[in-house]
C-alpha cells in the first residue's frame, strides 16, 4: 500500500498515527506529495487532497476519515468503536477535530493573501470556529477515554497544526485543561513520529 500524504498535514497525520500505532508501518509506503497538486497526484485523488491511500490491487482510498477506518479494520484496532454510543461519539468528536484543522487551514489560507484582497469577515468567521471548538474541546476532554479513539487522534492532529502554523495563538492559556491531556496525549510514541517538523 502507498500513503500519499505532507508531513505538515493534519489531517495525513491522522492517518499516520494510525498507521504507528497499529504496527502497520511495514505494510505501508510513505510517498511525499508537493503541493498544490501536480497532474500526476491527481491521477491518484481527482481532487488533489491528501491524504490518499492506494491498496495492493491499486483501488485508492480518500479521504482521512475513509482511509483512517479502512486502516483501523486492517489492524483490527479500536479507533472507530463498531457500534452504539462510543462509535457516535467518536465520529462527532473527530468531525470536530477535522473542523477545528479546517478553519485553521482556511484562515491561514485568506491571511496569506495580499492585504486588500482579504475578507475581513472570512477571518473573523473563521476565528470564531476555532474558539468555539477550543472551548468545547476545553469542556469536553475530561470525558475523553484513555485509550484514544479517531476523535482524540483528529484533535491531536489540528491542535498540532495550529501550533506549527500559528505559535503565538496561546491557546494553552485559555484551555487549560485541554493543554494538559494533549500534553499526556504527545508523550504516545506514534505523537512524537508524526509531529510536523518547523514551519
Amino acid at each position: 500500500m502507498r500513503l500519499y500524504y505532507s508531513p505538515n498535514s493534519p489531517y495525513a497525520r491522522k492517518a499516520r498515527i494510525v498507521i504507528h500505532e497499529l504496527g502497520l508501518a511495514s505494510r505501508v509506503q510513505s510517498v511525499l506529495v508537493k503541493l498544490p497538486a501536480d497532474a500526476e497526484f491527481r491521477a491518484v485523488n481527482p481532487l488533489g487532497k491528501i491524504p490518499a491511500l492506494v491498496l495492493d490491487d491499486n483501488t485508492v482510498i480518500y479521504d482521512s476519515p475513509v482511509i483512517c477506518e479502512y486502516l483501523d479494520v486492517l489492524g483490527r484496532g479500536r479507533f472507530f468503536p463498531r457500534e452504539g454510543g462510543e462509535r457516535w461519539r467518536a465520529l462527532t468528536l473527530q468531525a470536530l477535530g477535522d473542523g477545528l484543522a479546517d478553519a485553521v487551514v482556511r484562515r491561514n489560507q485568506e491571511r496569506r493573501l495580499p492585504e486588500a484582497n482579504r475578507s475581513a469577515s472570512v477571518i473573523q468567521h473563521q476565528t470564531n470556529a476555532v474558539e468555539s471548538a477550543f472551548r468545547a474541546l476545553d469542556l469536553g476532554c475530561a470525558s475523553f477515554p484513555s485509550e484514544p479513539t479517531i476523535g482524540e487522534v483528529a484533535v491531536c492532529c489540528a491542535i498540532g497544526y495550529l501550533d506549527l502554523r500559528v505559535p503565538e495563538d496561546g491557546w494553552r492559556d485559555r484551555s487549560r485543561r485541554l493543554a494538559r491531556w494533549l500534553a499526556v496525549f504527545s508523550r504516545r510514541p506514534s505523537g512524537g513520529a508524526t509531529t510536523p517538523p518547523p514551519a
